[in-house]
């Protein structure tokens, strides 16, 4: 993977980054205390020189603050680059990037869709590893019965919670940031 970029942005929710490559996106931190996504991007890619996002990728992070505005945008169509993306994490990805905004789906049916239904744990893990934050929508993956689970960005299930509030999702309206 070759990395080309990074660039911090603002955003509804905070200072988030992006680092792109030559093939797309390679990751997104979501934001960090007190400044430190900088320090969080840098060192998740220590080969990005932070530079003026090129057009795709600026487009990108106008499309993510956007969305985390409370204002629809379509992140469909951000090209990834999943090269460094395990098989089982990729069919993860590709199915929790299909939930619209403003919905959720469990992490067994997640596993279900990706044809392993008893691997809802599995799916979880995957989801903590989830490079593309926001993108991937892994805040919009809840455990059985509606509980929110885990949630691997700074603020935890808190700032799960209020992502799900910020894009309308049934359930989260009563969260007010």
């Amino acid at each position: 993977m070759s990395i080309l970029g990074a660039a911090l942005f603002d955003t509804a929710l905070g200072r988030c980054g992006i680092a792109w490559g030559e093939r797309g996106i390679v990751g997104v931190q979501l934001p960090e205390p007190a400044g430190a996504e900088r320090a969080r991007l840098l060192r998740r890619f220590p080969d990005a020189i932070e530079a003026s996002p090129p057009p795709g990728v600026q487009q990108a992070i106008e499309r993510i603050a956007t969305l985390l505005s409370g204002d629809p945008a379509d992140l469909n169509s951000i090209t990834l680059d999943m090269g460094a993306v395990a098989e089982f994490d990729r069919c993860v990805y590709e199915a929790t990037r299909r939930i619209p905004r403003g919905a959720t789906r469990t992490y067994g049916e997640i596993a279900a869709e990706v044809g392993d239904p008893g691997a809802a744990r599995a799916v979880g893990q995957a989801l903590g590893r989830n490079p593309f934050p926001i993108i991937i929508p892994c805040h919009r993956v809840l455990a059985a019965a509606g509980r929110p689970g885990g949630f691997s960005a700074h603020g935890g299930v808190t700032t799960k919670l209020r992502m799900l509030a910020i894009e309308g999702a049934p359930g989260n309206a009563e969260f007010d940031f």
